[in-house]
């Protein structure tokens, strides 16, 4: 597992605010016009991301700009305190013990497998909730969460809070604005490094400083552009925390695929973040 615990820009797991569990509110309808560029139809030709083999490389994505590694499943048992303020920072997609996610994760697994061996710290989970704190989760807390990570039920739950918490909203959206695959995937990126809280830099309102500059297909602005809007707009909020200063998730892994025209995500993909090379076939 390559994940830099040292560097605050490798460290790019941790950025969520509190979450909101809701994906944010579906565009209402919206007279179609007809924009003339070939990317209007990117959504109705594209797979979608939440097709199988899509979701795939979508978790790959992730986990080289989360993790360094294209190893996305190795993640469950991760975890570790990066100094960001957001106490524990665990599994394959940054649950945070400051930000509530890990709690409502805890709560899943014991809720379906009472008496595992992360119950006993649902109490202290929901007393440092909002703060940095280990208090009550020291000195056993990683080594019974890595422990709990040799569980099916365990990655089960990991999996199913990934995707009711970040991966179906993130998806949603993107159809509802009628995005590509591509654009799919940078609303999921986005939701798991900010969360879709109501700060300036959350997910909702990164897409709605994007709204006030282009306008998605569904409202029948073009792809392309919008896109471009819309990761401008990311880079802005990345910027506004030094451990995402470095925005190169975006400069040179999604934007080199919309700058290809590849909306709809298909491989091969090759692209670097942090200046390593990754390559899917």
């Amino acid at each position: 597992m390559t994940h830099h615990s040292g560097d605050p820009v490798r460290s790019t797991r941790l950025a969520r605010r509190t979450v909101l569990a809701a994906a944010a509110a579906s565009l209402a309808a919206v007279p179609l016009l007809r924009p003339s560029h070939a990317s209007a139809s990117a959504a109705a030709a594209c797979t979608p991301l939440d097709d199988a083999a899509k979701k795939e490389i979508a978790m790959k994505l992730v986990s080289s700009a989360e993790n360094s590694s294209l190893d996305w499943k190795a993640q469950y048992k991760y975890i570790e305190d990066i100094g960001d303020g957001r106490g524990y920072t665990a599994g394959i997609i940054g649950f945070c013990s400051g930000t509530g996610d890990m709690l409502d994760l805890v709560q899943l697994y014991t809720d379906r497998k009472p008496g595992n061996v992360l119950a006993k710290y649902l109490p202290a989970l929901r007393s440092v909730n909002g703060t940095d704190s280990h208090d009550g989760l020291d000195p056993n807390f990683p080594r019974d969460w890595a422990k709990a990570a040799q569980d099916s039920a365990f990655q089960q739950a990991q999996n199913d809070e990934r995707d009711r918490v970040y991966f179906n909203p993130a998806v949603s959206q993107g159809k509802s604005d009628r995005l590509g695959t591509l654009g799919q995937f940078a609303y999921y990126d986005a939701i798991v490094m900010h969360g879709d809280g109501d700060d300036p830099t959350s997910f909702r309102n990164i897409r709605k400083r994007a709204l006030n500059k282009a306008k998605p297909p569904a409202q029948g602005g073009d792809e392309t552009t919008y896109l471009n809007a819309f990761l401008d707009a990311r880079v802005w909020a990345m910027k506004q925390e030094e451990a995402h200063s470095d925005t190169s998730r975006v400069d040179t892994e999604q934007r080199v695929f919309l700058r290809n025209g590849n909306l709809c995500l298909n491989t091969p993909l090759n692209w670097k973040v942090y200046g390593d090379s990754y390559h899917i076939g």
